[in-house]
């Protein structure tokens, strides 16, 4: 009986230590702890050393004013063209008052998961999928401004949404890789005829710039050559007009007749051996024994009218 006794008087004073050890709170910071006093909320304590009153005071809830991030599971959204796809993303929330965070809902983090996939399907619903996986941004801000705006009486800040993956059905990626193909192949042609027609068009102005080079050559030869043989037709015509002029002064001076005369007789002579070759017929004329009148009558044709 005695051992009894002595057994139970343990049992409460261990019991009372721990609640006394129990009423001792030290918070580390960046926390808070929620108080209440009989049922109600008393306090909120801060970070430091804190003592509560045994079996009046209750430590109700624990928050971190932390940001923390808050995994939004993969769920399947259908586009406004009617392809499913699986989209997941990551929650950055803070806590700014853990009084209605506490008392304001029950779990603030599975209705601010609840509010952005909700809200995530109603914003892919009303896009096409190439928008989709394109506006990831424009996605994110929505989703961002519909929790913020439905988690005010929460007490908390969502601060942003991140759309980790949107994956469309096996099908659709595969179409979707054959359209890419399709438009490098389509790009590269597109390049390559680009590329061609440049080509072409720089061979035909170099074709272009070579035969007007080559006519402009072919014209400033032409105007030489003929300029050529203008001065050479000029020159000759001095020379013979100054050897026109020398013959008729010769003529006129002493024994000039007489020379004429030589070299008109020496001049046929040749010209006739030339011409009666052994096979060539010829007509000799019929005064041709008469040769000094033949030569006096071209030796008369010879000398200017004075």
């Amino acid at each position: 009986m005695e051992f009894v006794y002595l057994g139970f008087w343990a049992s409460v004073a261990i019991y009372l230590i721990y609640k006394i050890f129990r009423c001792i709170r030290i918070i580390p910071a960046q926390d808070v702890l929620i108080v209440e006093r009989l049922g109600k909320y008393s306090r909120s304590l801060r970070a430091g050393f804190h003592i509560l009153i045994p079996f009046i005071d209750r430590d109700a809830y624990y928050h971190t004013l932390k940001e923390q991030s808050i995994d939004v599971q993969p769920q399947i959204c259908i586009t406004h063209d009617n392809v499913q796809v699986k989209v997941d993303g990551v929650i950055y929330l803070k806590i700014i008052d853990p009084v209605r965070a506490s008392y304001g809902i029950e779990d603030f983090q599975f209705a601010a998961i609840q509010l952005a996939q909700t809200t995530m399907r109603s914003v892919i619903g009303t896009m096409e999928l190439d928008k989709t996986i394109g506006e990831k941004d424009l996605i994110n801000s929505t989703i961002v401004a519909a929790i913020d705006q439905a988690s005010e009486p929460w007490g908390i800040k969502v601060n942003r949404y991140e759309i980790l993956n949107i994956v469309p059905p096996k099908s659709v990626l595969d179409a979707m890789e054959k359209e890419k193909k399709a438009q490098i192949a389509k790009r590269s042609q597109v390049l390559l005829s680009e590329g061609e027609r440049d080509a072409r068009i720089n061979r035909s102005l170099g074709f272009k710039e070579e035969a007007v080079n080559k006519s402009e050559g072919e014209k400033q030869r032409r105007i030489n050559s003929a300029e050529g043989k203008a001065t050479e037709i000029e020159a000759l015509a001095v020379a013979t007009a100054k050897g026109i002029e020398a013959i008729a002064g010769a003529i006129s001076d002493q024994g000039g007749a007489s020379a004429i005369k030589l070299q008109i007789t020496k001049a046929f002579i040749q010209n006739f051996l030339h011409v009666a070759k052994e096979s060539t017929e010829i007509l000799i004329p019929a005064d041709v024994m008469n040769l000094p009148t033949l030569i006096a009558n071209l030796t008369e044709a010879k000398k200017p009218k004075t």
